[in-house]
């Protein structure tokens, strides 16, 4: 039985390394918590056309342990969009270094909210808004 496929755009990709595990030597969740905020962060950023911060984070689950030299790739989806707030899937995938099988290593669900210059909500435009 093949594992499913990831969901949503690929939104970020790179390589665990030496400098990213903990004491028992696998990737540390922190770093893999940061890149799914970064990929949230940017996908969030390009809904709204403009600034966004992350508001909240949840069901965020592990399922494998990564390993130095495994491309991390990061993988977003919008599934909702409110009057400031944007709500996206986020999955981190992972390839062994020396095969070619994506394994799901976890997922979350990040609410990202879209903010003005001076840090407040803002509404987020409608998609057939034109963009600055």
């Amino acid at each position: 039985m093949s594992e499913p496929q990831p969901t949503g755009s690929l939104a970020f990709r790179t390589v665990a390394m030496p400098a990213d595990t903990n004491p028992a030597g696998d990737i540390f969740g922190g770093w893999i918590m940061s890149l799914m905020d970064l990929a949230a962060g940017t996908a969030a950023s390009d809904r709204a056309r403009g600034r966004t911060a992350t508001a909240a984070v949840s069901h965020l689950t592990f399922l494998r342990p990564v390993k130095i030299g495994d491309v991390v790739s990061v993988f977003t989806d919008v599934t909702r969009v409110g009057r400031t707030s944007i709500v996206l899937t986020v999955e981190a995938w992972a390839v062994q270094r020396g095969q070619r099988d994506l394994h799901k290593v976890t997922s979350a669900e990040f609410v990202m909210v879209a903010l003005d210059k001076d840090g407040k909500p803002t509404p987020v435009p409608a998609e057939d808004e034109a963009g600055p």
